[in-house]
């Protein structure tokens, strides 16, 4: 489960984002997620609890935003949803190598106190 990995590193940044604020506690971690970055949302609410208890920010609130994957297609112009990850233009029929989200993985904001 890479999910504990990830949480790690967001730990690390979201102290140390609290440490240079002067803050005493994180109320709150919202992340933006891609459909295609491959990440569980519910693996990761189970491993924030578990890599946040024992620091400044356990009993912290996760917001996760979920980010829907868009193509873009050169030959129409325009953007379009990836259904599944299928960046098949569902005007014309081009396959997109262009895709313009869905693969995030982002920490967004932080609450603190």
């Amino acid at each position: 489960m890479h999910e504990l990995s990830l949480l790690d590193r967001v730990r690390e940044l979201a102290l140390a984002q609290a440490e240079r604020h002067g803050a005493s506690r994180i109320t709150a971690i919202s992340l933006r997620i891609g459909a295609l970055a491959g990440v569980d949302p519910e693996a990761l609410r189970f491993a924030h609890e578990v890599v946040m208890a024992d620091t400044i920010a356990a009993g912290s609130l996760l917001h996760l935003e979920l980010v829907a994957a868009r193509c873009f297609c050169n030959p129409c112009g325009v953007p379009f949803a990836a259904a599944d990850g299928i960046c098949v233009c569902p005007d014309c029929g081009t396959i997109s190598g262009e895709l313009l989200q869905g693969r995030e993985l982002e920490l967004a904001a932080l609450e603190l106190v």
